[in-house]
């Protein structure tokens, strides 16, 4: 059996209404297994010979009312196999649990704080769980990056003793998915990579360009040098045969609508009311510009 050596943090903000998990370990596709998390119930992390099955009806659980103690309690009760689990539970009120079975292989241990479990096994020593509490408590912003930055500082800490292959982020809130339909925030996974947790950040990095909203007053209405530009640029990549005159003309809209829906920022501009936000003008002249 393959063994998923791994390090894991389950955290919740309640002012913000999200639930994640971010996880690290030598073994692929690790997002595939551990992380699972509900709005409004809270978020598991089952790793260590991992019983996946504890995902869902961990979740089942909590969205029942449990607590996480509570829920950890019940799912390790007929488990055979216990003391070779590893889990972390957070539940909707941000109560939180973690368990670490007597046979998971050193170093292995965990920790807990209001909103928060972290745990891991095959460490490379006892300092990396708490590197990862003490960065996850002085980072500021949102759930995903503060989730991000401790499993960051885990990895830089030691990390996994065996070495590194996959790394996720999962994260929830209600109406936090695509067009508002689903829960599932953000889902983003590096299977299989030399270094994937720095790489997991850059991920985080993207979903904000694609899918962040700039304020009203930050929005930028492209004119006279920086229309000029984008004329420009959406010539050479084929989309405008006319001028760069600086106008916003209907060949120009036209052409600049093509070019936003194929690089997929239709949520971040609109070229009929002629306004685009700061970050992806930025992104667009970096990447594109000459």
């Amino acid at each position: 059996m393959l063994y998923p050596s791994t390090f894991s943090i389950v955290a919740c903000d309640l002012d913000q209404k999200t639930w994640g998990v971010a996880v690290a370990s030598k073994f692929p596709a690790v997002g595939a297994v551990v992380p699972w998390a509900q709005a409004g119930a809270g978020a598991v992390a089952t790793q260590s010979f991992a019983n996946t099955s504890f995902g869902p009806r961990g979740l089942e659980m909590l969205a029942g009312g449990l607590t996480a103690e509570e829920t950890l309690s019940r799912l390790l009760a007929d488990d055979p196999e216990r003391e070779h689990r590893q889990v972390g539970v957070v539940d909707g009120c941000g109560g939180s649990a973690t368990f670490t079975g007597k046979d998971c292989f050193a170093w292995a241990g965990g920790v807990t704080g209001s909103g928060y479990a972290i745990q891991g096994n095959i460490l490379a020593g006892d300092q990396v769980v708490p590197a990862m509490q003490k960065a996850f408590l002085e980072t500021k912003g949102e759930l995903p990056e503060r989730l991000h930055v401790a499993l960051l500082t885990g990895d830089r800490a030691g990390g996994d003793r065996r070495g590194r292959q996959s790394a996720a982020l999962y994260v929830v809130k209600p109406q936090g998915g695509y067009g508002g339909y689903l829960d599932r925030w953000m889902d983003y996974r590096v299977d299989d990579h030399t270094d994937p947790v720095p790489r997991l950040g850059d991920l985080l990095k993207l979903h904000h360009l694609y899918f962040g909203k700039s304020p009203q007053s930050e929005r930028l209405a492209p004119n006279g040098e920086a229309r000029t530009c984008l004329q420009e640029i959406i010539a050479r990549a084929g989309y405008y045969t006319g001028p760069a005159h600086g106008q916003l003309d209907e060949a120009t809209r036209s052409a600049l609508n093509a070019f936003i829906g194929n690089e997929n920022f239709e949520e971040r501009c609109d070229t009929q009311a002629g306004w685009m936000d700061q970050p992806v003008f930025d992104y667009i002249v970096k990447k594109f510009g000459k």
